[in-house]
């Protein structure tokens, strides 16, 4: 029998909006064109869980489950109920980076809430309340998720540096910038997407996953069918079982409409 997915996984940045959080027309209208026909849609993103609401908000609905935080937060969209968490100590992991990079900016999850911050993000990367705290207070507790931000670094040395560090116990990944995201150890959208397959009946086989970025690696190697978007680095695009057109051109609509009948 030929394949078609039975859940589709979708990461946010990069490939259902673009670099701006903007959603395109036609990307909007793929993805309800699937709903219509009964196949659900998963939002798998870094986001914490203030910024899946903004997306679905774009896409005009709310309802179903929700991966957030690379998999570390898995809820119920509406009404909004956590179903599952993964924490960490991240104080080792934060101490070593802050150590290299001590004007580093650190926010630290609120399960849906926000962040708290040691100071302010440039404007736009993190969304939801946003708390003024102290580094040591923010990590004194278990944790789902930790970003520390080096705006004035290049990205590749900061990846570099971040790579050296050794940063046993958990779960990284480096963004498009000097960006890091640290998440508790063995959680990535593939885990918290399992907790949704197990709790729909469901299993890995059945689902299609579109991603863009280093965190989307594990996603696409676990789904059915893994898909990288056209701007998505070499190492995903290697690992994927397809790759669609970049972002700026709609990648994601013309993958979708595949599946259309």
């Amino acid at each position: 029998m030929t394949w078609r997915p039975r859940l589709v996984a979708l990461d946010v940045d990069g490939t259902i909006v673009d670099h701006d959080n903007q959603l395109s027309p036609a990307v909007k209208d793929a993805i309800l064109a699937l709903r219509a026909q009964g196949i659900p849609v998963v939002i798998a993103t870094g986001r914490a869980v203030p910024g899946v609401y903004d997306v679905l908000d774009k896409l005009g609905f709310r309802e179903g489950l929700g991966v957030a935080s690379n998999g570390s937060v898995v809820f119920d969209v509406d009404p909004f109920e956590v179903v599952h968490t993964t924490t960490f100590d991240a104080r080792e992991a934060v101490r070593r980076v802050l150590e290299r990079v001590p004007e580093a900016l650190v926010a630290v999850e609120e399960v849906g809430i926000g962040y708290r911050v040691n100071r302010a993000f440039p404007h736009g990367e993190i969304t939801g309340d946003i708390i003024l705290d102290e580094v040591e207070r923010m990590v004194s507790q278990p944790v789902t998720r930790v970003v520390v931000r080096a705006p004035d670094h290049d990205r590749d040395k900061f990846s570099s540096l971040v790579e050296d560090l050794g940063l046993e116990g958990t779960n990284y990944y480096i963004g498009y910038t000097a960006w890091l995201d640290l998440a508790p150890e063995g959680v990535s959208k593939a885990s918290g997407l399992d907790v949704v397959c197990h709790r729909m009946g469901l299993t890995a086989a059945d689902v299609l996953a579109v991603g863009d970025g280093n965190n989307d690696l594990e996603m696409l190697q676990w789904a059915g069918r893994g898909v990288a978007m056209g701007q998505a680095p070499d190492e995903l695009k290697a690992a994927a079982d397809d790759v669609t057109g970049a972002v700026e051109e709609d990648g994601l609509a013309a993958e979708l409409r595949r599946w259309l009948d």
